[in-house]
């Protein structure tokens, strides 16, 4: 029994590792995405479109990283693995839906997402991210 808990505690070590591993990379992506830095748009400018897109975001990983987890291969190995695979996958098509977004709509979405005023495209921008990883979670169920 003491085994089989400490087996399970390390491997939600593993998992949180590689879970905010992820999230820290969706960090990276929506840095890449918009104009500008996004730390000091977020915590020095206090914009809030930026703030809604990062959000959408981070609220996506960890969607993608609980189902993969949910439905991890009895193999710990293999449920990490598919955990990283999906997260990745999760990533790109969000990534995808940002910029298919910025070419069906006028001006560059990015700079949209920058801009100090609340603007409504930050919402869908922010729905898309969100939805993208939706579509990656039924994916992995």
């Amino acid at each position: 029994m003491l085994e089989d808990l400490l087996s399970g505690a390390w491997q939600s070590v593993v998992f949180g590792i590689v879970g905010v591993g992820l999230m820290a990379a969706g960090f990276v992506l929506v840095d890449l995405l918009t104009p500008g830095r996004l730390r000091d748009l977020i915590w020095v400018e206090r914009n809030t479109n930026a703030g809604l897109l990062l959000a959408a975001n981070q609220l996506g990983i960890a969607g993608i990283v609980f189902t993969a987890i949910l439905t991890s291969y009895s193999d710990f190995g293999k449920g990490i693995a598919s955990t990283v695979v999906f997260g990745l996958v999760g990533l790109a098509i969000m990534a995808l839906a940002f910029v298919v977004l910025d070419l069906l709509t006028p001006g560059k979405l990015g700079e949209v997402i920058c801009s100090p005023e609340p603007h409504p495209a930050a919402r869908v921008s922010a729905a898309t991210h969100f939805g993208a990883a939706l579509i990656v979670c039924a994916c992995i169920a």
